[in-house]
């Protein structure tokens, strides 16, 4: 089943919903659409000369996170396909339907519109990424069903033992990161976004805009939004989202 375009759903609570848009639309170089959805939860963020692959979900209950929407000419399929590796039905709408993973990482099939064009490198960074955070007893199963759902897509180990990274063919916008965890508690994702050599510079782009850092490590920082969601920079290429390329020899 091959998929014709991906986006990165950020889902933060409803009474820091505001906030969240106008945090990630900075970020993002985007512009809101307007409100859609019976409670006016859904939003899409809007680039300029580009399709859209971000949009963002107000929820009522927990604390919110990610998930991935899948673009594909036929949704039926998908769920069939979805379904047959393992997935459960979480709630079927017209034309659309929610789906959990094995382990319970909820993510969309939804009817491809037409999108091709990707939005570009913005303030030297790009969200490109979706980072399934998953219990140990699950990691195994989780690689495999994302794998199989994905065969056009390139799976392959991470650079750490806990990481595994499914990429998409080029010009799709969304790569699909899973992390195994340390402790066994539910599955949940963050956002990830490219920068480069340019990461201390976006962060402190991104705390002006009112983040907090969290945490710092060699290759990526771990910021929570002004709505209260964790996400991550990391020194991935922008342009292509794979590792960071390597420095010349002086």
């Amino acid at each position: 089943m091959r998929i014709r375009w991906t986006y990165a759903f950020v889902d933060r609570p409803a009474e820091h919903f505001e906030r969240a848009g106008a945090f990630w639309t900075a970020v993002t170089d985007t512009c809101l659409s307007a409100p859609r959805g019976g409670k006016s939860e859904f939003v899409t963020l809007l680039p300029e000369g580009a399709d859209p692959c971000v949009k963002a979900q107000a929820i009522t209950e927990g604390e919110g996170g990610a998930h991935l929407d899948f673009c594909v000419d036929d949704v039926p399929g998908f769920v069939r396909a979805a379904l047959g590796l393992g997935a459960e039905t979480a709630a079927q709408h017209d034309g659309w339907t929610v789906l959990r993973s094995p382990a319970g990482q909820l993510f969309c099939a939804v009817p491809w519109q037409g999108e091709s064009v990707r939005p570009p490198v913005v303030s030297g960074s790009r969200l490109d990424q979706v980072c399934v955070d998953i219990p140990p007893s699950a990691y195994d199963t989780e690689v495999a069903f994302w794998s199989g759902l994905l065969p056009d897509w390139t799976s392959r180990p991470g650079s750490l033992p806990e990481f595994h990274s499914v990429a998409p063919p080029p010009g799709l916008p969304i790569r699909v990161l899973l992390q195994r965890l340390d402790d066994e508690r539910p599955p949940s994702a963050h956002l990830d976004l490219a920068c480069g050599p340019d990461i201390d510079a976006v962060r402190a782009r991104h705390e002006r805009l009112g983040a907090a850092l969290i945490a710092a490590h060699s290759h990526w920082s771990v910021l929570r939004d002004p709505a209260g969601g964790l996400y991550c920079l990391t020194a991935r290429d922008p342009e292509t989202g794979g590792l960071p390329r390597p420095t010349a020899a002086p």
